[in-house]
């Protein structure tokens, strides 16, 4: 006798009705199912995952692709991981490595019905590879996306840069340096494209050392500042491609006796926790929401019921360093 059927007649209830409550089904009254789940308990009985998985035609598990997990991207996973945990869904991380096949094996997973859908943090396999993929389930992305196939939840970093740019102008900082990060990133160019629109608007004095790319870290802040303050032309202000590198510049400054914001502004972004303990402002990127975001355009589409994107906007958080 299968535990199905036992269950089924020391309750008294049918295999179907038991099946029900297995699978959560709200057509089973309260009282029924407390009588079968306390006969599952007196049996140590624990459903086998797959098989309900199959009989549900969903996995109830979800697939985060990131190249690593760094402390950048923790707030977009802590927030996507509690916020499917609340609709019963399980997250589960797919770390690549920066490793193209490696990182294939989340989409294959889609495929294979091993997961439901896939919420993109970083990406390194071509996009229109990866967009093949979405006749298997919802891709949703944090990385900005040039597919129409993928959905976005991330919003344009040229809108968050300006306001860094417009703040360190309207204090008096003139010569403005960039510690960009990803070189192909669309968040980079969009802050590229900021910068040279400030350039023009307000005739700035323009370095080609002033701006570097792939400074990503606290440890990138600090060479960077070393190397831009002991030039013969050293900027006023840097504008950083996260609070890390805010935070590497702020340290380097202050061992070199250069004086923050009087000698030099920085201003971080994301505003983490890291700026808010060491005094950095910052531009503050809802990144917990834009997790969230993620997670309804996915259970639209999972449930047929498409979920309207919240409208999120950076705001500037003014802090010691400017």
């Amino acid at each position: 006798m299968s535990n199905l059927d036992q269950i089924a007649k020391l309750s008294g209830f049918s295999k179907a009705t038991v099946s029900r409550v297995l699978n959560r089904s709200p057509h089973v009254s309260q009282a029924t199912r407390e009588i079968i789940l306390k006969i599952m308990e007196e049996l140590d009985y624990v459903p086998n995952g797959n098989a309900i998985s199959l009989s549900r035609g969903e996995t109830m598990q979800i697939g985060m692709v990131t190249e690593g997990i760094n402390e950048v991207m923790l707030p977009f996973l802590n927030s996507f991981v509690e916020t499917a945990s609340l609709h019963g869904y399980q997250t589960i991380i797919y770390t690549s490595g920066g490793d193209p096949a490696k990182e294939l094996q989340a989409f294959e997973d889609m495929r294979r019905k091993r997961v439901d859908a896939l919420v993109i943090s970083t990406c390194v396999n071509d996009q229109t590879l990866l967009g093949s993929y979405c006749k298997y389930g919802p891709i949703v992305s944090w990385q900005r996306m040039q597919l129409p196939e993928i959905q976005s939840v991330a919003m344009n970093q040229y809108d968050g840069y300006m306001l860094g740019l417009e703040h360190v102008i309207a204090r008096g900082y003139t010569r403005i340096a960039n510690a960009f990060g990803r070189p192909a990133s669309m968040n980079t160019s969009g802050r590229i494209q900021a910068y040279r629109e400030v350039v023009r608007k307000y005739a700035l004095p323009v370095n080609p050392e002033w701006s570097q790319t792939g400074i990503y870290s606290i440890r990138h802040g600090e060479e960077l500042v070393r190397g831009l303050l002991n030039s013969g032309d050293p900027p006023s202000a840097i504008l950083c491609a996260n609070d890390m590198v805010a935070a590497g510049i702020l340290s380097e400054a202050r061992r070199l006796k250069v004086k923050v914001p009087e000698e030099l502004a920085i201003v971080g972004f994301d505003n983490t926790e890291l700026a808010h303990t060491l005094g950095i402002t910052s531009i503050d990127n809802p990144i917990a929401a834009q997790a969230q975001s993620a997670l309804h355009l996915i259970l639209g589409r999972l449930k047929g019921t498409p979920a309207v994107q919240q409208k999120l906007e950076f705001q500037l958080v003014q802090r010691a360093t400017t």
